[in-house]
């Protein structure tokens, strides 16, 4: 879309500069033991925040490296959940990569991990191994159906979750039965908000008691907790015929202007007072005497009808910006049907900073989302860069555990430590 307008400058406060403001989190040290989604868009969170976020990958990375579009053997994938985390790449198959990632945690203020229930305990690396070294620590665990319960077991991806908890049939549901996998991942970055949430409150909680905690997120219990209409799945009694259930939001308008543009309008047609305001909108007074649109039930039962209606009002409005402010004018809000790349060039996007370039560690960059908080007196967002596996390893492990030259080394040729850096030309 349009480009900022210098001339409009002063339409709107500027933001105040924070960029040598400390960020909210500085000081907070955390040891990243997750892959894929759910875990590292948690602890992305917490880096954009500020705290200093260790992650640890084994030999074989996280599996997010591996796919595309990539540049300079980096994924942008990988690249979106981890800019700013320093790298480690420990073998904990071995007791010494045991050792060192107990060591990590013993100075670190939280570890966030996404194994399968029982993983890290046996791995030697679970809450009571941690918490015996550090009382201090917040444990942070994600999986699909929890630590405890009889699914305590299944594998889980955010598909697999959605699908068992009620969300894939509900999307499918409002559109006549026609089933599929929402290309989002809804239940992975959900779970990863409701945990880093979770997170900060167990660090205030420290602050009055000393100690640290245990925190158990379930991937399938957040989906119930995020889902709006679960009060309405679960109940069994009527309701008054005269009352769109839930708002059904599934129902609201999609139109399509003149030039070709389709918008979504927030709002049920067929709800009480919700129908006058679009009537007064396409300024037709003559749907308030039609019979089949006199109340809530005669709307739903013609919903088909008034749709049409609708639809041929909005091919007579030259364009959205048009049909907004007619629907704005009745208190309803209105967007366009944009793709990603679309609203990433609005002048909007560019006023808020919504995408960042990092460095593709090459001689070029790269464009991510940036964090969405905007602090007044406290600098965040996305800040350093995209690291390789391993790239960190001497320096944090002589940083952190004070480990020297010879020790970095023998672990080197023993295999503890491990590294993919690309050699450079």
């Amino acid at each position: 879309m349009n480009a900022p307008d210098p001339s409009h400058a002063s339409d709107t406060p500027a933001a105040p500069d924070t960029s040598n403001a400390p960020r909210p989190l500085e000081g907070v040290r955390v040891l990243d033991l997750t892959r894929v989604l759910s875990g590292p868009h948690c602890t992305r969170m917490l880096c954009d925040l500020g705290a200093d976020v260790i992650k640890v990958e084994p030999p074989d990375g996280d599996m997010t490296r591996f796919a595309n579009p990539r540049v300079n053997s980096l994924s942008t994938y990988f690249v979106q959940q981890n800019t700013g985390k320093r790298n480690v790449s420990l073998d904990m198959s071995t007791p010494e990569g045991v050792e060192l990632l107990l060591g990590l945690a013993e100075r670190c203020d939280v570890l966030v991990e996404n194994f399968r229930p029982g993983v890290a305990d046996r791995m030697g690396i679970g809450y009571e191994a941690i918490a015996a070294r550090n009382p201090r620590i917040v444990y942070a665990s994600i999986s699909g159906y929890g630590q405890t319960g009889p699914w305590v077991g299944r594998r889980a991806y955010a598909p697999v979750v959605g699908a068992e908890s009620g969300a894939t049939k509900l999307s499918g549901d409002a559109r006549g039965g026609q089933y599929a996998n929402d290309p989002l991942s809804h239940a992975d970055v959900y779970t990863a908000i409701e945990c880093a949430s979770a997170v900060l409150a167990a660090l205030f909680q420290r602050e009055r008691t000393g100690r640290g905690d245990r925190i158990d997120v379930a991937m399938a219990q957040t989906m119930l907790y995020v889902n709006e209409h679960v009060h309405d799945q679960l109940w069994d009694r009527d309701v008054p015929a005269d009352w769109i259930r839930s708002f059904q939001p599934g129902d609201y308008p999609v139109l399509t202007c003149a030039n070709g543009e389709t918008v979504i309008i927030s709002g049920h047609p067929a709800e009480r007072g919700t129908f006058d305001r679009f009537v007064r909108a396409m300024d037709a007074p003559e749907l308030f005497d039609d019979p089949r649109f006199t109340d809530v039930p005669s709307r739903l039962a013609n919903y088909g009808a008034l749709m049409d209606r609708m639809r041929a009002w909005a091919a007579t409005v030259p364009d959205p910006d048009q049909l907004e402010e007619r629907m704005a004018a009745q208190g309803l809000a209105c967007g366009r049907l944009r793709s990603v790349a679309e609203i990433c060039a609005t002048d909007w996007a560019a006023a808020r900073r919504v995408v960042v370039e990092v460095s593709d560690r090459g001689s070029g960059t790269l464009r991510i989302p940036n964090a969405p908080w905007r602090f007044a007196g406290s600098e965040v967002g996305v800040r350093g860069e995209p690291r390789y596996r391993g790239e960190d390893n001497h320096a944090v492990l002589r940083e952190v555990l004070g480990l020297s030259d010879d020790r970095l080394h023998e672990l080197d040729a023993k295999g503890v430590l491990s590294s993919r850096v690309p050699g450079r030309s």
